[in-house]
């Protein structure tokens, strides 16, 4: 019901969007051409035009929009190439030709209600010196029900499934969510003598021990029994879409609690972005759209999957107690012998707060001293760890020198 209500809703106001849009480009072609679009009141009108046209959801994947980079003291091409297309999730390869062969480098999106085009600063970074793959979660509600149902187990045997893609020596970086999972699937992999089983694993900002240091994030899902997330945060993808009658867990309550969090400081940046339209401050107001393009684009979660997530990482906490399967088998952690493993966390992460992610040390008992590494990034939140000027200069550094040790 709420799902249908909420699709009813946004329907009813696309028109109005067209509406702002058409008048918007009407006073900037028909004034500007005779030199009076240029005036504060003119200004000001088409802003609030343009932030009325910005209202509302996307339910698309946007263009990671990689066409070139540098590689060396050149200009390389980069294409985007489906390695393994599978109905819950595709591996896109970013391919480039160059003679020298790179590290394969899988990096693991999270599926938490955003498409894999939020990890556009991460993958950017990696490309020149990385052979870099990625996985792109396709929309819950556009995979029909005949496919099946879509929970923790699954997404480990994607995780798998595009190691093995990819070939043996390849290596795993995971962003926030994907932490637990990759972890669990280089247990799994290591436990049964996978040739691809990788390299090394680089685990950023992830939920490995939600007991330490708990956020509003991890506090929330802990304050209601399970059967309350599924009463009150499931929907049905109404008809209209492929995966009509899939239960999900919709990407737009999910967009909604984040900025519950943080409501003050998405009021300002949008009352910042229509103060730079109205100034002309282009390249502010640039800045601004670009994050919130992305940050509103959102895909709904199978409800298997965020119910299990729930349980597992956040209420139960199978991982750190050691009580984790995979099919209904133990996942055994101390056949990691040979993954190196780097753990990175941000000082200022208000989600996947400090000490959370450095557990996964404690956990992979096995692995000699040499071939584990924990970095705690100063000054940075949750984004930080992995996107803007200190991932870059600080952070990336790091990640390059262990994967390139692993690959030595």
């Amino acid at each position: 019901m709420i799902y249908a209500a909420y699709q009813a809703q946004s329907d009813l106001f696309d028109p109005v969007r067209l509406a702002a849009r058409m008048s918007r480009r009407f006073l900037d072609t028909t004034l500007g051409g005779i030199g009076l679009a240029d005036t504060a009141l003119l200004r000001n009108l088409t802003a609030a035009l343009e932030m009325v046209e910005r209202t509302g959801l996307s339910h698309a994947r946007p263009s990671f929009g990689i066409d070139t980079v540098s590689v060396g003291n050149r200009e390389v091409e980069v294409r985007e190439e489906v390695a393994l297309d599978l109905p819950f999730g595709r591996l896109i390869h970013f391919a480039k030709d160059i003679d020298q062969p790179q590290p394969r480098l899988l990096v693991v999106a999270p599926l938490s209600g955003h498409f894999a085009t939020l990890l556009q600063d991460t993958v950017k970074t990696l490309l020149p010196e990385n052979d870099v793959y990625i996985t792109d979660w396709t929309n819950a509600r556009d995979v029909p029900l005949k496919v099946g149902s879509f929970g923790f187990d699954e997404y480990v045997a994607h995780v798998i499934r595009f190691l093995e893609t990819i070939g043996p020596g390849a290596h795993a970086l995971a962003v926030c969510q994907p932490c637990v999972q990759v972890l669990a699937a280089s247990a799994v992999m290591a436990q049964e003598d996978n040739p691809a089983q990788p390299l090394s694993i680089t685990l950023m900002a992830g939920p490995v021990d939600t007991r330490v240091n708990p956020t509003k994030v991890n506090e929330l899902a802990t304050s209601k029994p399970l059967d309350w997330f599924e009463k009150n945060l499931i929907a049905t993808v109404p008809p209209g879409f492929a995966g009509a009658g899939r239960r999900v867990y919709p990407g737009f309550i999910q967009v909604g609690a984040f900025m519950s969090m943080n409501m003050e400081r998405h009021v300002k940046a949008h009352v910042e972005l229509f103060e730079n339209l109205a100034m002309g401050e282009h390249d502010k107001a640039r800045t601004a759209k670009a994050f919130y393009d992305e940050y509103f684009a959102v895909l709904d979660l199978s409800a298997e999957f965020y119910l299990e997530t729930i349980r597992i990482v956040f209420q139960e906490h199978d991982l750190p107690r050691g009580v984790l399967t995979y099919r209904g088998d133990p996942i055994d952690f101390r056949a990691i012998r040979r993954t190196a493993l780097l753990t990175v966390e941000g000082e200022r992460d208000d989600i996947c707060a400090v000490g959370q992610t450095v557990a996964a040390q404690d956990i992979c008992t096995s692995l000699r001293p040499h071939l584990r590494r924990h970095h705690l990034q100063a000054g940075v939140g949750h984004y930080g760890v992995f996107s803007g000027r200190r991932w870059k200069g600080q952070v990336y550094p790091l990640v390059r020198n262990h994967i390139l040790a692993a690959d030595a």
